[in-house]
């Protein structure tokens, strides 16, 4: 053996140090992860052909593996970490020689393209990177981060740290709006950083502020991180957990597990929600602590602002607390008590299928050890106790189809039980109704009427769908019966809304929270899957852009505005209407609804076609789009040559190599904190897109089978990365910010300013380390 190592232990050295050189020679990283396996590849064939590359493989047809074998271990579990004493036979690393291997890597690749970039089901998601990219370069270029960044300064600023702190908030909004860490620490070091020191702020704070608020896009949805992480993670954790029940003796994952081992984006999205938070709270807090502590290196700022009307304290608390609260709680409270609550009379017209066990018990005695082992006595014993119920009574029934009188019975009775009140009108009326209230508080000594008559139509509507909107009443119906408190509605709204556009903070604020809400909520809700609500992300930046154009040249914006309530208006009738024209019979209300909604997206789709003109002849579309392609165009090079890499290290077995070596230890956690410091030092040398693509392949089918829960061991990584990324000297962030930072910021300070934020970053890793409740509670509470 060559210097005394095993011949795939040498071409992993190769492969790394070819790849680490490629990366440090100035060549495009796709180009050169593609080239460091091309060449690597070449050196390793070259090495075996000479027999300089010999391999130590366990000899299975010896005695001693028989005896092994016949204790009860699986083979596939055998490897030289594991049982080094087995007999061994040289061969070399490529067992049917070089040509073979590149015969397979060269088809392998070829049906890669295939499945992961042109033609496969991961491609959908990756669609949502691209547009999660454009709502964020939108953004940027459009001065709403500036604006967020100035007006968040004056909020805050009175406070110790204010300053700081209003960087965090506007890191945690940048990062919901675009995902973009490179973008962000660019961004906010321009903007920020300057205000900061003439402030007297410490340069070493100021600098680690910045540079830790913009990793937050690493882990606060829609993470671009977290997108591509989870194309792999629901394959890997899929593989994975099919191969460990295979070891434990069990047919398929679902009887070993008990659940599906699936794991969506949208279910990472929900997982990362409160990390991300927990993140920024961190760093605000240690923002804010280091005033109070130092208040001269982080003073408190008045900052000029605009000046309003002069509200009472007790203005303030009844517009801006005691009344939202009261309208908020009070819809909570009647929908507790039934009042309100889902008024749907849709019955499913088969029964009720048989009901199955928690647990498959129909195993044999192998997997029936496995499952006891992993469940527990008592989870067994109850799924017993369950299949035998079933069993005797009716539980194994089939679903049969009911009659129309039936169906008709049934529909009627769940009216008769629904609530008074929808859930919709409740939502409808809780939304006008916080309107009404803030816009009343923003200006309380304006006329009152427009708005008395605003909350007379959300009284008058709360009456009508009680009195007279039934859970059976046609949707054109409960649209004609809405038309007069509508009208109210939206006459006080407008009132409210132009009082509330007074407000700097809310006039800055309202408009990128509406459309974070709209993206994530979709996702988070379960409404849509990550790639529709990527694109009315998009186009909602793309208006929302135009729209400050718009104000910026004193020009009409009325487009915008009617084209945002068409898209609104679009949902909303998709909801209550029946859209479908293609039936044998289709009803009046369906064509009356069909014909709304098509008009109303007609005018959607012309005001995002404004919304791109407006913004073309802004000079913000062009380099918009060119810097998306530019983006999106690195994220799929990337992707292609990473597989090509990993096609390499599987070829000489250095991907099985790696993978028994992490299995060989016999405690989970102890192997996945062996992969987290391998992570973190990797990622002070590559790009997340390099670690995603290519060591997350390798180390993912070890990580992804064991007994951790895959939404945890996903975000556990994304925080990791956003670690490296900010820790001296090779993190990214550093970079990023050392780029545009004043000659007056030395890297020094750049360095002593990050280290507090990255051991904030150890912590917040510890505390999901043993907490993770913080990663799971919410994809627990939400139905996916």
């Amino acid at each position: 053996m060559l210097f005394g190592l095993d011949g795939v232990e040498i071409g992993l050295i190769i492969v790394f140090i070819t790849l680490f050189s490629a990366i440090l020679s100035g060549f495009p990283v796709a180009f050169a992860i593609g080239g460091a396996g091309v060449i690597s590849f070449g050196i390793i064939a070259a090495l075996d052909s000479a027999g300089l590359l010999i391999h130590q493989a366990i000899d299975t047809n010896t005695q001693a593996f028989a005896d092994v074998v016949s204790t009860g271990i699986n083979p596939d579990a055998i490897s030289i970490f594991t049982h080094p004493e087995l007999p061994r036979y040289a061969t070399g690393v490529f067992p049917d020689g070089w040509q073979t291997a590149l015969d397979r890597n060269v088809s392998f690749i070829v049906n890669r393209i295939n499945e992961r970039v042109l033609a496969g089901q991961s491609i959908e998601t990756l669609l949502a990177v691209l547009m999660f990219v454009l709502m964020g370069i939108v953004l940027e270029r459009s001065k709403i981060a500036n604006d967020l960044l100035t007006t968040m300064a004056r909020v805050f600023g009175p406070l110790p740290g204010g300053l700081a702190v209003s960087i965090v908030v506007v890191g945690a909004f940048l990062a919901a709006s675009t995902g973009i860490v490179g973008a962000t620490v660019v961004t906010m070091g321009l903007l920020a950083l300057p205000t900061m020191l003439r402030n007297n702020y410490s340069p070493e704070l100021a600098t680690g502020v910045i540079a830790a608020s913009g990793t937050l896009g690493q882990i606060i949805p829609p993470s671009i991180v977290i997108v591509l992480l989870g194309t792999l993670a629901g394959d890997l954790y899929s593989a994975a957990q099919e191969s460990r029940a295979q070891l434990a003796g069990c047919t398929d994952a679902l009887t070993y597990l008990g659940e599906p081992a699936v794991v969506s984006v949208g279910t990472l999205f929900q997982a990362a929600l409160l990390p991300g938070i927990l993140l920024a709270l961190l760093y605000a807090g240690y923002a804010f602590v280091y005033a109070l502590f130092n208040p001269s290196k982080a003073p408190a700022v008045e900052l000029a602002g605009a000046t309003g009307e002069v509200i009472t304290r007790g203005e303030k608390l009844t517009w801006f607390l005691f009344a939202p609260i009261a309208i908020i709680v009070g819809t909570v409270l009647f929908a507790n008590v039934g009042i309100v609550g889902s008024q749907d009379t849709t019955v499913n017209s088969f029964t009720t299928s048989g009901e199955a066990a928690s647990l498959r018990t129909n195993v044999d005695a192998q997997c029936q050890a496995s499952m006891i082992e992993l469940h527990g006595q008592e989870a067994w014993d109850r799924a017993v106790e369950e299949q035998r119920a079933i069993d005797q009574g009716d539980g194994g029934v089939e679903s049969t189809r009911l009659s129309d009188e039936q169906v008709a019975e049934a529909e009627i009775l769940k009216a008769q039980n629904a609530a008074p009140i929808g859930t919709g009108m409740s939502i409808l009326a809780m939304i006008f109704g916080l309107m009404l209230v803030v816009g009343r508080g923003i200006a309380p000594t304006d006329e009152p009427k427009p708005l008395i008559v605003g909350t007379a139509g959300v009284l008058l509507l709360l009456l009508l769908d009680v009195v007279v909107i039934a859970p059976t009443t046609s949707a054109s119906a409960t649209l004609f019966w809405m038309v007069v408190p509508g009208a109210m509605m939206l006459y006080g709204a407008k009132h409210a809304a132009a009082r509330m556009g007074r407000n700097e903070l809310i006039r800055v604020v309202f408009p990128p929270l509406v459309l974070i809400v709209a993206v994530l909520g979709s996702i988070l809700g379960g409404i849509t899957n990550p790639t529709p609500a990527a694109a009315l992300g998009a186009a909602g930046a793309i208006m929302l852009a135009a729209y400050r154009k718009l104000r910026e040249q004193n020009r009409d914006t009325w487009v915008i505005v009617y084209a945002t309530l068409a898209v609104i208006a679009t949902i909303l009738i998709g909801i209550n209407f029946d859209l479908r024209i293609n039936t044998e019979v289709v009803s009046a209300g369906s064509w009356f609804g069909f014909f709304l909604a098509y008009g109303a997206y007609a005018f959607a789709f012309f005001g995002l076609l404004y919304a791109c003109w407006v913004l073309f002849t802004s000079g913000v579309l062009t380099p918009a789009v060119r810097e998306t392609a530019k983006v999106t165009s690195m994220v799929f090079t990337i992707l292609i040559a990473s597989q090509l890499l990993n096609l390499v290290v599987i070829s000489f077995g250095g991907e099985h190599y790696i993978q028994k070596f992490l299995q060989s230890f016999d405690n989970e956690f102890k192997v996945f904190l062996i992969v987290m410091l391998v992570l973190f030092v990797l990622g002070f040398v590559l790009d997340f897109l390099e670690i995603i693509y290519i060591v997350v392949p390798i180390v993912g089918p070890v990580i992804y089978g064991g007994s951790f829960d895959p939404k945890w061991v996903t975000i556990m990584i994304a925080v990791n990365l956003q670690t490296s990324f900010l820790t001296p000297p090779f993190g990214f962030a550093l970079f990023y910010l050392r780029g545009v930072a004043p000659k007056e910021v030395t890297t020094g300070h750049i360095y002593r300013g990050v280290a507090p934020f990255v051991l904030i970053q150890v912590v917040g890793l510890a505390l999901l380390w043993f907490f993770p409740g913080i990663v799971t509670i919410v994809p627990d509470l939400i139905p996916n």
